[in-house]
Formats: C-alpha cells, structure tokens, sequence
C-alpha cells in the first residue's frame, strides 16, 4: 500500500493529481467514443467510397482514356491507379488503427476482402481491387490517413490538466506556507517569545486567521507582560514587610534564640522564593541577542561556581552563536548549582560544536534522573523527593526557569545518562559561524 504524504502540500497534491487523471481519462475516452471515432469512421468510408469508385469508372472507360484518366487521378486527387499485369504485391502495410478502418471499409464497398499493401515507395500505401475481370491496384499517400485528431485531442487534455493542475498546486503551496508560517509563528508564542506580526493578506479566510492569530499572540504577550508586573508588584509589597520583621525580630531581646533563627530562616526561604518566582516570569521575555562566543562567558562562570566547589571547565573551539549572555549565564548557572548541590562531587562543564550547533554539557557523578521524570523536572515547583528538599534550598524552580530561558531563545535543554554513572544536562546553541580551530 502506497503511503499517503505527512504534508497538506502532499496531500493536496496527491489528491489533484489522481483526480485530475481521473477526470482526464474519462474526458478522453467520452471525446474518442462521440467524435474521434465516428469521424475516423467517416473519413475512411469517404476515402475507400473515392477508391472503390474510381476503380469501377475506370474498367467502364474506353481503353484509350484510361491513359489520361490515371494522369487526371494523380494530379488532382492524389491516387495512383493502374492494372495489375505483374507479380501481385506482398508486404503488408503497417496500417495502424484508421488503415484498419479504411481496410474494412473498402472491404465492405467492394464485397472482397482488402488488405493494404506496401511497395517500394514507403509514402504510399496500395489496395488491390478486382473489378469486373481487372485486377486494379489504387495507391495513395499514407499522410492521408495518418490519424492526427486523437493525438491533438490528447494534446490539448494534457496540457489543460498540467495548466490545472499546476495552477492548484500554486494554490495548495501557498495556503500550506501561510499554514506552515503560522504553526512556526504559534511555536515561538508557546516558547513565550512574541513573534513579528504576519501579513494579513490572500484570502477572506486566511486574513480572517492570520488576524485572529495575531490578536492571539499580542493578547498572550500583554498578559505575559502583566503577568511580570503583577509579580514584581507582589514581590515589591511582600519584602518591605519582610524586612520589618527581620528588624522586629533583631530587636527582640528576651526571645528564645533558637526560635528566632528558626524564624528567620523562614523569612529568608520567603525572601528567596519571591526571587524566584520574580526570575521565573522574566523568564519568559527574550533578552537581547548578539553574536559572541559561549567560551568566554562559560570560563567566567565556571571562575564562579568554582569558589563553592570544585568545577572543571573544558573549553570548545572558537564558534559564535546569538548569545543572550545573561540568560546563558542565568540557565548553565541553574545547572551548575543543581550539579554542585546533588551531583555528589565534581562538576564537570564541557563547550563542543557538532555541525551547526554548539554544546553546553554539565555533567555530574550524583544519583542521576530517571528517563521517565527527566521532562517532569522541568515543570515549574516540581522537586525530585529523593535528593531536593526545603532544607537544601530548593524551590523548584530552577530547571523551569532554565527551560524557559532556552526556549525564549530558540535553545535545546535535555537530560541524559553519563557513561559511568550520573547526569549530562545539555544545552544546544544554533552556531552562527566557527572558528579557524572548530574540527
């Protein structure tokens, strides 16, 4: 069974070529029966009733006129007639579809059977005639009957159906292109980017779509948007409290010590989860991109992380990608910290470029992830049981506001396995250009 086509291209076009085949063969076919073939019928009975006749007018002349009667047949219609007083011809003529129709025609007229010849010259074709006690052989062009309507016919179908059918592909491209456009376009809505407003042109229908599609994404950004103020809003009114009770609390003099610093624990776990939940929704508004080199910045920042704990850095090969370092440096930073904090030892961060993207690997010795809770952990407040708890400091937010940094800039962030044991966190940057080093 033949597989149907993935794309509406394909579809629409496998659907209008095979109803347009379709269409074209029954059209031909209605043509051939209702014209082609009854003119082909009429035209060979005319031509064999001309043979037939001349034949007979010829035997009933005097012989002294049959002389100028043949002359007068070959210059102005076109046949050669004379008796046959030789060796009879032999080599049947190749006669196709309408000489079969003049052989049956002449057949029928002169009640004998009638097979057309061929003799030395190939542009002729011959019919012997036995007429009263003559033999006669009646030779006329081939070009006479060389059936052209039905080619012409065919011709013309075809080309009808190829203008048709590439008119309506034209067509079906241009719809799937808008659509393809417009599921590109949906794509960056959904990774919380704002994508450039499309064309509202073409049809009643598409400009109907691409305008609602549009309304859509600028409704999605300005409630993106508020969404960001109303957090920072919060986040705002929430430490100016905050910070009273730290203050209330300093000034406590015959509190119990220990429940004091239990207290302002929590005040600074709420302190530190405002802050979170204030960079998960920067997270989702793209900061400005240019060109540079992710090894600069990933050298700094494993300088960093490197002060709480052993980190190893193996730079890459000169490369250059869009580099919106601070939302680089805020997603590698997030996987470092998750590495240092549960990997169990020391975390290593490599840079390699492999066709045309660059590779940011964190890797770590610590328990892993499982396969099945690798996309789990990516969902905002969500903590692994096992290894992230409250007292670490973990809030959960850390791998989410990672993925929306990525997806903001058209990155890749995936989990894998480590040969040996333990966790590869990888980011994957479109490369603009290389370096003279890059292999």
């Amino acid at each position: 069974m033949i597989p149907l086509p993935q794309t509406l291209f394909g579809r629409a076009a496998a659907a209008l070529l095979v109803a347009f085949l379709i269409f074209e063969a029954i059209a031909f076919l209605v043509v051939w029966r209702l014209v082609i073939e009854p003119l082909a019928q009429r035209s060979a009975d005319d031509l064999a009733a001309r043979i037939v006749l001349v034949a007979q007018t010829w035997v009933e002349l005097p012989p002294e006129t049959r002389a100028d009667y043949e002359m007068e047949l070959s210059f102005r219609h076109g046949l050669e007639l004379g008796e046959v007083r030789g060796e009879r011809l032999h080599t049947t003529a190749d006669s196709g579809y309408f000489g079969r129709l003049i052989e049956q025609a002449a057949s029928r007229r002169a009640a004998q059977p009638v097979r057309l010849m061929r003799a030395g010259d190939a542009r002729y074709d011959w019919l012997e005639l036995r007429v009263a006690d003559k033999l006669l052989r009646v030779g006329f062009e081939r070009q006479r009957y060389a059936l052209r309507a039905p080619l012409a016919v065919a011709g013309v179908f075809l080309l009808g159906a190829a203008l048709t059918v590439l008119t309506a592909l034209v067509l079906a491209r241009q719809i799937s292109r808008r659509l393809t456009s417009l599921a590109h376009k949906a794509a960056e809505v959904g990774r919380g980017r704002v994508p450039a407003r499309l064309p509202e042109t073409g049809a009643r229908e598409l400009r109907e779509l691409t305008a609602a599609f549009n309304r859509m994404a600028e409704e999605v950004r300005a409630l993106l948007e508020n969404r960001t103020v109303l957090l920072a809003g919060i986040s705002h009114d929430l430490r100016t409290p905050i910070t009273r009770l730290h203050l209330a609390l300093s000034l406590l003099d015959d509190a119990d010590p220990e429940r004091v610093a239990a207290m302002e624990r929590d005040l600074a776990e709420m302190n530190r989860l405002i802050g979170d939940m204030l960079a998960f929704s920067r997270a989702l508004h793209e900061d400005a991109s240019t060109p540079g080199d992710p090894n600069v910045v990933l050298a700094d920042l494993c300088t960093q992380a490197a002060r709480l704990g052993p980190v190893r850095w193996q730079p890459g090969p000169p490369c250059t990608v869009a580099l919106g370092e601070a939302a680089l440096r805020r997603v590698v930073g997030n996987l470092l910290e998750n590495a240092r904090r549960y990997g169990g030892g020391e975390v290593e961060v490599r840079l390699s470029c492999v066709g045309d993207q660059a590779h940011v690997e964190v890797l770590d010795r610590g328990p892993g992830i499982p396969a099945q809770r690798r996309e789990e952990v990516f969902r905002p407040f969500t903590r692994l049981e096992t290894s992230r708890n409250r007292e670490q400091g973990g809030s959960g937010l850390g791998l989410a506001i990672a993925r929306q940094l990525a997806d903001a800039h058209g990155w890749r962030i995936e989990l894998a396995d480590r040969d040996g044991g333990g966790l590869i966190a990888r980011v994957s940057l479109p490369l603009t250009s290389r370096g003279s080093g890059t292999p």
